[in-house]
């Protein structure tokens, strides 16, 4: 890790003038600084990089995947297995050991690269005036006080405060979301602006996409925004997930059981029995074995990669299993505006003239869709007004929009004359393309763009910009009855209108020029024209999204809109697609000011944050967490890192989403699109149901086990399984039937259930009576049968064979009473799981070859059963299937009186 040097200046850059900066960094802004103290400030301030984080070792990484209870018990198992020369199962439970350490290992390595994703964000080299010349040098150079110059395409190379600016637009959503380029200047802000406020600051990271400027160098290395993330992100401790802290808790209860259980009745068999030492250490040996539930890891895991690769299949990539199940217990989902609620493609909505309000249908860069007068399709050509508003629209545009070999429209140029010129091309002037004699580009200071151009035989001026700078210019409004005095009152209030709904407005104004006219200058533009309309433009909502955030809301999960644009903007588009009751909106600027115990308060009543910063989202989450609440959060841009980091599920744009944003994150959407998240809930809420009833399926069996052991005990009886019966009842019934279980489909009301509670058990008690109830069942008939065999005069092998046969047909039954939890499991759906009835099937093999195979018999010292002896396993096995159902009846019906 680097050395640690000073902190550099804590100053509000934007807020201060232009020349005060200069004097407070001693430069020079012809000169800029002498070599001889750029080598005192690198001295003093370190080298304008971020410096690497202290990473584990990798063999530290990969220990620290065995670093769980259950795998402690698994390894228990495995050694005692050894100990009794059952190779095969301790090498396939040291198999299970080691995979789940290796996806743990690879997972948690691709996850400490988000911090060094960061670093290669940073330009490469620098454009700086250093002892009165102009030289290229390397970026991590740079020292606070040089002098850079800033040109369209350069990456800026550390936190600059602008000195000179000429047109300069800056991409800055990989920092702060926003989703158009930003205009910059050399004019000083408010002190408490936020990060997006900022214009005269250009940070490092981002990239210039036009214009040029020339700016001071203020903060390097760590001290820079994009530097502050990073070490946010450093300080930000992951979130285990609930299935993870219900798993290890689950574990250490167990694991305690086990151990006291098996002191318990080896001190009962010594003292009161009389068996010796080594049958007491067998049956100990036995005991455990019996209680452990050595197929759970890999039935987790495999039922957590079947919902992977489920999600995959809709648009949802899980880098870490664990995060399948988490989607599922999520209580409120904090998503990002741009992209994911809405296109990410500017579209124009609205057009007003003089006379008329229209509406313009269809979404995105797509050139289709009707303008509407009062719902009512018109022809453009019709109205004159807005067919030279139209005309205007198209010729003073520099962007292009076409259509790609994948049928999708993309747009080259920005993203606001993207929406002018689609527009145009749906009133049918995609072919209007008049002779341009000269134009003047937009540029920051003056908010507009003009054009000169022929059409048929006239010369016109067109004239595009913000609706207040473009009125400036105006004198006379055109109207269906010729040109009339502006009359400015109405137009604020129409555009007051329009603005209330989200949309940003755009002015149009036009000007008959000399035909013998060759040129524009900026002082012919600023009196005399006449004023066409105003377009309102705006970021459409995703198609379907408001029956996600919807169903989001059936299902208990609150839906909130953390956005870098304007408050006017996130509430009327929160409005329209149903978060918040698009009148309350909390400002970045706001939050700021608010302790962390008011904002615990904050995150409960408003939905809806606009001008946020990585800070806040941060703050925001912790926030939402300290309130009990399981919290998901998007983020595509470097500042989503840290909140995706610390959320307990963060989720990643897969289009528009830097490296950065996927490395934090637990899951990368490949469509960027909410609904998809909705769609990963139901399936991580199926994997959670499915996990359930694994549990509820594997720990009876253990169940039954030791309770037949431990019956035996008590009455002094030889035991009626042995150590290595009990390891091949464990193995099969893992392998085949829990298996099974993991292919559950989604159950018809996942969705309509509230999201579990954050602490709420992983089984319940409902879940634990059902255990206890069916290993009494399974081991009492086991046990009964093993007695019944026994008076029947049948020899130690042959009993000991039936007793296995019943403890497998007992869970071969009870397999489908697990496929419904709290329904009737006869019915509906009973057969829309083929791989229940395939591991029947495989089971059922098995059994044969256990019970008939030589070499199995020598291994299990079982022995041929005759066909007769197969009806008390059958009968056990059905009875075990219609008392369980009875029990869910009875239940079920208790638990609604209750209610």
């Amino acid at each position: 890790m680097a050395e640690k040097k000073e902190k550099q200046h804590v100053e509000r850059w934007h807020s201060m003038d232009a020349r005060d900066i200069i004097k407070v960094l001693k430069t020079d802004r012809e000169k800029g600084l002498e070599n001889s103290e750029v080598n005192k400030r690198l001295e003093k301030y370190g080298r304008n990089e971020i410096p690497k984080a202290k990473r584990r070792s990798a063999w530290k990484r990969l220990l620290m995947q065995f670093h769980n209870v259950l795998i402690y018990v698994l390894l228990a198992a495995a050694i005692i297995t050894a100990l009794m020369e059952h190779w095969i199962d301790t090498w396939v439970i040291l198999g299970v050991v080691v995979v789940n350490a290796l996806i743990g290992f690879i997972q948690e390595g691709k996850a400490e690269k988000a911090i060094e994703s960061i670093r290669e964000m940073l330009s490469l080299e620098a454009v700086a005036i250093r002892d009165g010349d102009k030289k290229t040098i390397d970026a991590e150079e740079l020292v606070p006080g040089d002098i850079v110059i800033l040109k369209s395409g350069d990456k800026i190379p550390a936190d600059i405060r602008l000195i000179e600016s000429k047109d300069l637009r800056v991409e800055e959503s990989p920092l702060t979301g926003e989703s158009t380029s930003v205009d910059k200047s050399v004019e000083s802000v408010e002190e408490d602006a936020v990060v997006g406020d900022q214009s005269s600051m250009a940070f490092s990271g981002t990239v210039v996409t036009y214009g040029k400027a020339t700016g001071v160098v203020v903060n390097t290395g760590s001290q820079t925004e994009i530097g502050k993330i990073k070490e946010m992100m450093e300080e930000v401790e992951e979130i285990t997930t609930p299935l993870l802290q219900k798993i290890e808790k689950f574990g250490k209860w167990l694991s305690l059981a086990i151990l006291v259980v098996t002191a318990t009745f080896f001190l009962f068999g010594y003292l009161f029995r009389d068996y010796t030492l080594v049958e007491l250490f067998m049956i100990a040996i036995s005991l455990i074995v019996a209680s452990i539930p050595e197929g759970l890891p890999a039935i987790m895991t495999i039922t957590l990669a079947i919902g992977v690769r489920r999600m995959a299949s809709r648009n949802s990539i899980i880098r870490r299993l664990p995060s399948v199940e988490t989607l599922g217990s999520v209580t409120v989902i904090c998503s990002d505006k741009t992209g994911t609620l809405t296109r990410n493609e500017m579209t124009a909505k609205t057009i007003l003239t003089a006379d008329n309000e229209y509406q313009v249908e269809g979404t995105g860069y797509k050139p289709e869709g009707n303008i509407l007068k009062d719902d009512q399709k018109i022809e453009p050509k019709d109205d004159k007004v807005l067919w030279q508003m139209l005309q205007a629209i198209r010729v003073c545009n520099n962007s292009e929009i076409n259509e790609n070999d994948e049928g999708k429209w993309e747009l080259t140029g920005t993203p606001t004359e993207g929406a002018l010129l689609t527009l145009s091309y749906k009133a049918g002037l995609r072919d209007f393309k008049p002779e341009r004699i000269d134009h003047i580009p937009f540029e920051s200071y003056h908010k507009y763009m003009a054009t000169l151009n022929k059409v048929d035989d006239e010369v016109l001026i067109f004239i595009t910009g913000a609706p207040e700078r473009v009125m400036e210019m105006c004198d006379k409004q055109y109207t269906s009855e010729g040109d009339k005095k502006l009359d400015k009152k109405y137009w604020e209030k129409k555009m007051e209108e329009v603005a209330a709904k989200g949309q940003r407005l755009l002015g149009v104004a036009f000007r008959k020029a000399d035909k013998k006219r060759s040129e524009i200058e900026r002082d012919d533009l600023e009196k005399n024209k006449t004023f066409l309309g105003v377009i309102g433009i705006i970021d459409p909502p995703r198609e379907n999204i408001i029956e996600s955030i919807k169903e989001c809301k059936e299902a208990g999960i609150a839906v909130k809109m953390i956005t870098g644009d304007h408050a006017i903007t996130a509430k009327a588009i929160g409005k329209e697609i149903g978060i918040g009751d698009g009148e309350k909106v909390i400002t970045g600027k706001e939050l700021e000011a608010k302790s962390d115990k008011e904002l615990k308060k904050i995150v409960e009543e408003y939905d809806v944050y606009a001008r946020t910063s990585p800070e806040h989202k941060l703050r925001l989450v912790k926030a939402l967490q300290e309130n009990g609440q399981l919290c998901a959060m998007t983020g595509d841009g470097v500042n989503d890192a840290p909140a995706l980091k610390k959320a307990n599920i963060g989720i990643a744009m897969g289009i528009k989403g830097t490296e950065v944003s996927k490395d934090a994150s637990e899951m990368v959407l490949a469509d960027d699109n909410f609904a998809t998240i909705v769609n990963a809930v139901e399936e991580g809420r199926t994997v959670y149901d499915n996990l359930r009833k694994t549990l509820l399926f594997l720990l009876p069996t253990n169940g039954a086990e030791a309770l037949v052991l431990m019956t035996a005990v008590f009455l002094g009886m030889v035991m009626p399984i042995t150590p290595l019966q009990i390891l091949w009842v464990n193995m099969v019934t893992a392998v085949t039937l829990a298996l099974a279980l993991a292919f559950e489909p989604m159950e018809e009301n996942v969705m309509e259930l509230p999201p579990r509670k954050p602490d709420a058990p992983i089984l319940g008690k409902l879940g634990v009576w059902r255990i206890v109830f069916v290993s009494f069942l399974v081991g009492g008939l086991t046990f009964a049968i093993f007695n019944y065999m026994q008076s029947l005069g049948a020899d130690q092998a042959t009993s000991r064979t039936v007793a296995v046969n019943t403890l497998v047909s007992g869970q071969l039954f009870y397999l489908f009473n697990c496929r419904k939890i709290q329904l009737p499991s006869l019915g509906k759906g009973f057969f829309n799981n083929k791989n229940a009835f395939i591991a029947v099937a495989v089971l059922i093999i098995l059994q044969l070859l256990f019970s008939y195979t030589p070499f199995m018999n020598d291994i299990f010292d079982t022995i041929n059963i005759r066909a007769a002896y197969w009806l008390p396993p059958l009968l056990a096995g059905l009875a075990v299937f219609f008392i369980v159902e009875l029990e869910k009846f009875i239940v079920v019906k208790v638990m609604k009186k209750k209610v």
